[in-house]
């Protein structure tokens, strides 16, 4: 057992100041309103990272109807999200780096509050498709970003923050399965207004990093010090701070070089775990809503129970980050997590209907493996480089390995005619999830690897 990973900052209590105390958030009024501000940031980002999804989820019958949709193009709908993560995601690093990661994650909010209204708007599937791309390109951005925010501004407290933001970003996933359904029909039932309503909330997500922007021209800063001073970590003043450049730990005392995560093998089992995690999430607020209806769920309850799932990582996502970084090995955590995956699948397969709630809730358990793999990129790096760079790479490579999940379940339902093989091979796939899984979970750095 042990306590939060060390981190490289000065505010981890292991670093000397050279400017001394009075410029610790405990000190500095500026440097403690700067991180309240982003704490509220990342809480309203992360309500918007899943809406765009999961709202499209509830209404994809109604969508692929007014839009003339096959099975195979719906498919192809469901399996967009991924693909623009992986695409995106890659540019983030250096968007960062250019901007810092506030403005980048103020324009992703921006990008999916554009997005939401144009695709309310759209005539044809094309249309569609580049307006959910646009929101899409936001969400990819803010994926990667999260992280590296947390390991600026709240170094000493990674599980906790991961865990707030997780929490709320299963929160808007639940949220948006749930009342998409009653609010379309409140609407008068047009899908198009039903979709774009999330809109007004993407709208209040943009808020909290304007002032944020703004911050860099008074010099305030996050906890590892001010791009004014010449001490401590050097801070990028740009986009209200950015990742603090990489010092070495307490035990070796000097700056480390940034890893090559491509040569680290936990960096690929946490990417491949990420991916097969991925997977799954994107299969089921694609598909799920459909299973049910399938099986004689009325609509309504069809997306109330997608919204069960989802709502049970709201107090998980927030439990598993702390008890993760408390553990030297975050294996066990992988495997129980996959075995309820399994359990739900098994049931879907067997009895969708018959014991909905009980596969809704435990496909929601094993969807908390989401907060555990983002727990992980913060622990499996030492430096806040490390962080971005192992953030990208496992997400853009996850989601690249996601992308045919969703599009494979959609093909194989339309050839087959019933949902017993996607539901196998849904199942099947959390055996290799386990595997990799436990692999990324073992206690050690991509840097000592590399």
């Amino acid at each position: 057992m042990r306590d939060e990973p060390q981190t490289l900052t000065p505010t981890a209590g292991k670093q000397p100041r050279a400017t001394g105390a009075a410029d610790s958030p405990a000190a500095s009024g500026p440097a403690r309103w700067v991180t309240r501000l982003v704490a509220v940031g990342l809480v309203l980002a992360a309500l918007n990272l899943r809406p765009a999804i999961t709202s499209l989820g509830a209404l994809l019958e109604e969508v692929s109807a007014g839009l003339h949709m096959s099975g195979t193009v719906a498919g192809v709908l469901t399996s967009v999200p991924p693909l623009c993560f992986a695409v995106f995601g890659i540019a983030a690093p250096r968007l960062a780096r250019r901007f810092g990661p506030v403005a980048v994650v103020c324009a992703g909010m921006a990008a999916i509050l554009t997005g939401l209204v144009l695709r309310s708007f759209a005539g044809g599937t094309p249309a569609f498709l580049a307006a959910s791309a646009l929101a899409l390109m936001g969400i990819a951005l803010s994926n990667v970003l999260m992280p590296v925010l947390v390991k600026t501004y709240f170094p000493d407290r990674i599980g906790s923050m991961t865990g707030l933001y997780s929490m709320a970003l299963a929160l808007g996933t639940s949220l948006a399965a749930a009342a998409t359904v009653p609010v379309t029909d409140l609407l008068g039932g047009d899908w198009r207004l039903g979709l774009g309503v999330w809109a007004v909330l993407a709208a209040f997500a943009v808020l909290p990093w304007l002032p944020l922007l703004r911050s860099r021209a008074t010099g305030a800063a996050p906890a590892g010090g001010s791009p004014a001073q010449g001490g401590g970590d050097k801070v990028s003043a740009q986009g209200g701070g950015a990742v603090p450049a990489q010092r070495g730990d307490g035990a070796r005392g000097a700056a480390e070089p940034a890893p090559r995560i491509t040569r680290s093998r936990t960096a690929w089992a946490l990417a491949c775990f990420f991916g097969l995690q991925a997977t799954g999430a994107y299969i089921t607020m694609g598909w799920m809503p459909q299973i049910f209806r399938d099986a004689g769920v009325p609509a309504s309850t069809a997306g109330v129970l997608l919204a069960v799932t989802m709502v049970m990582g709201v107090p998980l996502a927030f439990v598993i980050p702390g008890l993760a970084t408390r553990m030297r090995n975050q294996g066990p955590i992988v495997v129980a997590l996959g075995l309820c995956g399994l359990g739900g699948y098994t049931g879907l397969y067997f009895a969708p209907a018959g014991g909905a709630w009980l596969w809704a809730l435990l496909l929601g358990v094993s969807n908390c493996a989401f907060p555990l793999a983002l727990t992980m990129i913060g622990m499996r790096s030492r430096t806040g480089a490390g962080v971005v760079r192992l953030s990208a790479f496992a997400q853009s490579v996850g989601y690249l390995i996601s992308i045919p999940g969703p599009l494979l379940v959609g093909v194989l339902y339309q050839h087959s005619g019933g949902w017993g093989l996607p539901v196998a091979l849904m199942g099947g796939l959390m055996i290799p999830q386990m595997i990799v899984g436990s692999l990324a979970g073992r206690d050690r750095t991509v840097e000592d690897e590399c």
